[in-house]
C-alpha cells in the first residue's frame, strides 16, 4: 500500500461512515487489503488495478459507497477514524 496521507484517511472514514458501526472494522481491513493488492498490481504491471485503484487507500475507499464528511470532527467521525487507525496499526504490527 502506498504511504498514507490525510486525504486517504478522510476518504476511508467516509466509506466507514456509510456502513453500520459493527461492520466498520471489517470494512477498514478490507480497504487496507484492497489498497495493498492494488499497489502490488501497480508495481508489477505499471497500471492501476481495475477494481481497487492505484494502491492508495484513497482510491480503494473511493470505489465504495461513502457519506459526506461532517463539518467538524464529531463523535461519529472520530469513532470511525479510531476504527481505521486501529486497523492500520494492527497491520503494521503484524
Amino acid at each position: 500500500m502506498r504511504p498514507l496521507l490525510p486525504g486517504d484517511l478522510d476518504m476511508a472514514v467516509r466509506a466507514l461512515l456509510a456502513v453500520p458501526e459493527p461492520d466498520r472494522p471489517g470494512l477498514a481491513r478490507q480497504l487496507l487489503d484492497e489498497a495493498q493488492v492494488a499497489d502490488k498490481t501497480c508495481r508489477r504491471l505499471g497500471r492501476a488495478h481495475p477494481a481497487f485503484g492505484d494502491g492508495s487507500l484513497y482510491e480503494a475507499a473511493r470505489r465504495h459507497q461513502r457519506e459526506s464528511l461532517p463539518d467538524y470532527c464529531n463523535d461519529s467521525y472520530c469513532a470511525a477514524l479510531a476504527v481505521l487507525i486501529e486497523a492500520v496499526m494492527a497491520r503494521k504490527s503484524a
